[in-house]
């Protein structure tokens, strides 16, 4: 049956009317609960429909990977920003009582989108805590109630306001949302002397399936346990954290020694390996790797940089260094002696003059197209090793691999304290990335393909048994839950991957404190009641 262009035209029209008139339930259904469920009376600024002139730029606020932000994807039905924890608890009853998803969001870093995009279930709305952000500092009991839409650099900005002797040892990046953060691990560059940000959690306040609000008394351990490490927005929605403060001494040390391909730079590395993991507890010497052009000619090399802090000063890292590392051939002039709070500037980019009040900006230095990948490696990558991988990331326009040392403290804490299960036995973590500026699919192919190269050639050099991978490091690849409840089966292939043998302790606890799985993604943890 042929039909003319007037009928096709009518046909759009309508499909596209009952989109809108479906969009416009959702909408209107979802304020009207809203009002009818909060203590608090709800602002209009709280909502930003799709139809909103604002709906874009709040969307994008803090979304850091540009891939989930491409018109072809769906996109949230409306943006709900709740000013208090009555707000949060009323979307919760509300998405809930009329069946709407919900995604939630603290500081957007997810690395595949999940706070804010959805591959697999569509109408959503999304929950952003971005104004739910105080911060309170209590020097005297040495901790902090933290609320979720605060970012890690504003948490140790007003650290450093009470006491310059304190400090919280979590990420390296600064405009992460520490809601977020804190539920795959939260690793930084106190990780060797501390631990992880979830490993110093004190207490918790969550909205459960029902609406409830729950501190750590209330939830219970096994709870209390699963929200530490055991990835976002399975258990509930995160509206604060206390967190245990750590000493850090007047005076830390920081430095970053590059070295390139012509200087040695395969052997050093496969040194760095050797010792890494071994160094005193207070230093933490990562590696970052990537693609520059050096010489006259300016030929494209690879560079190491060995970007550390120490907390102590200059003259006992020096120490520390000749003894350990002398092969990195540290020197006097390489190292600048400075504050805790301006280390953490220094760590994350930031220019050497920049004062710690950018820190409350709360944004990122980055934002493109990107797709990462991990690896836990347990023995040294040989030198031939290292040039194979030398030569694939000269293939590529922007590689980016950074590789963190283990050991320390983070060799003394159980696997299965938390559910994040990296501990003894690991010499250091990598990262995997690649980055590109082109909004088209060729561009996205080519530099997907890539990565995934890259990681089957590096499968050689990594324990396979499951092949690990740190659940802050989203990565689809590795497996996905169906719209429907995913078996145990089959969100065990990539569970086991994150948490190893704590995944079948977290689908317990999941599918006691949200049996029908009105917490869910394409991987969280599955609700499987028949098979947990």
């Amino acid at each position: 049956m042929a039909f003319s262009s007037t009928s096709i035209l009518l046909l759009v029209l309508v499909l596209l009317s009952d989109l809108w008139a479906t969009s416009t339930s959702i909408q209107e259904n979802f304020i009207h609960c809203l009002d009818h469920n909060s203590e608090d009376v709800i602002p209009i600024s709280a909502v930003c429909a799709q139809n909103n002139f604002s709906f874009t730029s709040v969307l994008n606020s803090t979304a850091q990977n540009l891939r989930y932000l491409m018109p072809s994807l769906p996109k949230p039905q409306l943006i709900f920003t709740p000013f208090n924890e009555s707000h949060v608890q009323a979307a919760v009853v509300c998405a809930k009582k009329l069946g709407i998803h919900l995604r939630f969001r603290s500081g957007g870093h997810d690395y595949e989108g999940l706070s804010y995009a959805s591959e697999i279930e569509t109408p959503f709305i999304m929950l952003d805590l971005a104004r739910l952000r105080t911060i309170n500092v209590d020097i005297d009991d040495t901790s902090a109630w933290v609320q979720a839409g605060a970012t890690v650099g504003e948490v140790y900005y007003r650290i450093s306001e009470k006491s310059t002797t304190h400090g919280f040892p979590a990420g390296l990046c600064s405009s992460l949302g520490i809601g977020g953060h804190i539920t795959g691990g939260a690793y930084g560059s106190m990780m060797r002397k501390y631990g992880l940000g979830a490993d110093n959690v004190l207490d918790a306040r969550i909205v459960d399936v029902n609406g409830k609000i729950l501190d750590r008394a209330a939830m219970g351990e096994d709870h209390f346990w699963a929200i530490r490490g055991g990835g976002g927005a399975s258990f509930g929605i995160i509206l604060a954290w206390k967190i245990k403060l750590v000493p850090v001494p007047e005076t830390v040390t920081v430095f970053t020694v590059p070295k390139i391909l012509e200087q040695g730079a395969t052997k050093i590395l496969y040194r760095w390996q050797q010792v890494a993991d071994k160094l005193d507890d207070d230093l933490f010497i990562r590696v970052i790797i990537q693609v520059t052009k050096a010489g006259q000619k300016g030929e494209r090399t690879v560079t190491t940089a060995y970007n550390a802090l120490f907390l102590g000063d200059a003259e006992r890292l020096l120490q520390v260094m000749n003894q350990s590392f002398p092969e990195l051939g540290l020197t006097r002039k390489d190292c600048i002696e400075t504050s805790w709070i301006k280390s953490v500037l220094y760590i994350a980019g930031f220019p050497s003059e920049t004062p710690p009040e950018v820190l409350l900006d709360g944004k990122s230095l980055f934002k493109n197209y990107f797709k990462a990948k991990s690896d836990f490696v347990q023995q040294p990558i040989p030198e031939t090793g290292l040039e194979g991988l030398w030569k694939r990331l000269l293939e590529e326009d922007s590689p980016l691999m950074i590789w963190n040392p283990y050991g320390g403290m983070m060799a003394n804490i159980s696997e299965s304290a938390i559910p994040f299960p990296h501990r003894k036995g690991n010499l250091f973590k990598i990262q995997y990335v690649t980055s590109w500026y082109e909004r088209n699919q060729d561009a996205t192919t080519k530099h997907m393909d890539w990565i995934r190269e890259v990681y089957d050639y590096m499968g050689a050099y990594v324990p396979t048994s499951p092949r690990a991978a740190y659940v802050n490091y989203r990565d689809l690849d590795l497996g996905m839950n169906n719209k429907s409840n995913t078996s145990l089966a089959e969100a065990s292939v990539w569970g086991a991957k994150y948490f190893k043998g704590n995944f079948h302790r977290l689908v317990k606890v999941k599918s006691k404190v949200d049996p029908d799985n009105f917490f869910r993604h394409e991987q969280s943890i599955p609700a499987v009641l028949d098979e947990a």
